[in-house]
């Protein structure tokens, strides 16, 4: 027998399993530097990528916003925000910088986690300069064009006003925008909450193009390509991590060649061969993103790749901060069944598309096949339930649970972090 450690809030949940059985990895800790993150980050920023280095930029830029991720991304801020800053700098000492938080169609981020994010020193310096993007206030927002499929591309006033508009990230795989950041920081980082919406509608979360590590024909990704593009999004910084969320690599330069540099280079270590089983079990790779079921289904992807017809799938997210949306909640909680929700979704025209249905549509593709057994948190479990899955207090209690339902002899495949792998 052989112990795997499952990434679970701040800590691990670990299981005894027969030493035969798969372990699904990423192989990004093979990326091993003798340089801080700093200093990778400082490198990668000497040598952008089909673009003028940062300082070029800030010359004659009276301002600069720079969007940074919010509190549910495990971005290395403190990392890659000096050393831009530096830049801007460098080429313009008087410039004035303006953090912009894109908190996407998430909750406002905080002031504590804010300070987290940054650290004492950035937050103290910049708090009087920091913006929360608010994708539901329309005042704040407001339209720079139109997407290809459609929809008004609204986006954040202070992005649109900026004299220069960059941004950081990280760059993982993306359970239907085939990877994150570059373009993400724009929509749906800082876009209204109508311009999300008609980019994330049902037909598009549907395609068989919008799965994890797929950018090409990806009708999602164009449209986020288009916004940043009439964002006139100048320059990135992109991060790669390793599973304790330390910077390993990173690319800088031009939003779209330096992303998809940065995406060739990733998908070389996480991409990892199915090894179909009757049982699964994933996670969503720990705090912070497995602080509520809403982003859940991005380590449920990474299972639903490899499981069986008819498998039983084991989820481990805390869900500390509950549901994450009472949309996403009630879309399918409100609905006698999981398929009913599901042919729902389908039926939703573009510019009907409800808040949160995309995370909701992904949840009742993978539960409407399998059998998903959710180890949470205790107080979640009505929740979880409602959600039309089944509750587990640990993950010993969930494999027993799915080895009665599918025999003692039921195959087992492990994903300790389902969001850091791309199953294909």
């Amino acid at each position: 027998m052989k112990t795997v450690d499952f990434y679970y809030g701040h800590t691990t949940c670990s299981l005894e399993v027969p030493d035969d059985t798969p372990v699904l990895t990423s192989r990004v800790d093979e990326l091993v530097s003798d340089k801080s993150g700093i200093d990778i980050v400082r490198e990668a920023m000497k040598h952008p990528i089909d673009s003028p280095h940062l300082y070029e930029l800030a010359k004659g830029k009276p301002d600069c916003v720079i969007i940074i991720s919010d509190h549910t991304r495990p971005v290395p801020s403190k990392d890659i925000l000096p050393v831009m800053i530096d830049e801007l700098r460098q080429g313009n000492p008087d410039i004035e910088i303006t953090l912009l938080v894109a908190t996407g169609f998430h909750r406002l981020t905080t002031t504590e986690e804010l300070r987290a994010k940054l650290g004492d020193e950035l937050y103290e310096e910049f708090r009087d300069h920091i913006v929360v993007h608010d994708a539901h206030d329309p005042s704040k927002n407001t339209k720079i064009g139109i997407l290809p499929s459609g929809p008004d591309c609204i986006i954040d006033k202070t992005a649109v006003n900026a004299s220069l508009l960059v941004a950081e990230g990280f760059i993982e795989a993306h359970f239907f925008a085939g990877f994150s950041g570059g373009r993400k920081s724009v929509l749906p980082g800082v876009a209204d909450a109508v311009t999300v919406m008609g980019n994330h509608c049902s037909k598009f979360i549907d395609s068989p193009y919008a799965r994890t590590g797929i950018l090409d024909k990806n009708p999602i990704h164009e449209d986020m390509l288009a916004a940043a593009r009439m964002a006139d999004l100048a320059f990135i910084c992109n991060v790669v991590i390793d599973e304790e969320k330390n910077t390993v690599a990173a690319f800088a330069g031009n939003f779209e060649t330096a992303h998809r540099r940065g995406c060739d280079f990733i998908s070389e270590y996480i991409a990892v061969k199915p090894h179909p089983a009757d049982i699964v079990i994933t996670t969503n790779g720990g705090y912070p993103l497995d602080q509520n079921a809403y982003q859940s289904p991005k380590g449920m992807t990474a299972a639903e790749a490899t499981v069986k017809e008819d498998g039983v799938i084991i989820m481990l997210a805390s869900c500390s901060d509950g549901n994450g949306g009472d949309y996403f909640y009630h879309i399918i909680a409100d609905e006698p069944t999981i398929e009913d929700a599901y042919q729902k979704f389908l039926a939703t025209e573009q510019n009907d598309t409800a808040p949160d249905q995309w995370c909701s549509q992904i949840l009742a593709r993978i539960v409407r096949k399998h059998t998903v057994i959710f180890v949470a948190e205790p107080e979640q479990k009505e929740m979880i339930e409602g959600l039309k899955m089944t509750y587990a207090p640990d993950i010993n209690t969930a494999y027993r649970m799915a080895r009665e339902i599918k025999g003692e002899a039921a195959s087992l495949t492990c994903i300790p972090n389902g969001i850091s792998v791309v199953v294909r």
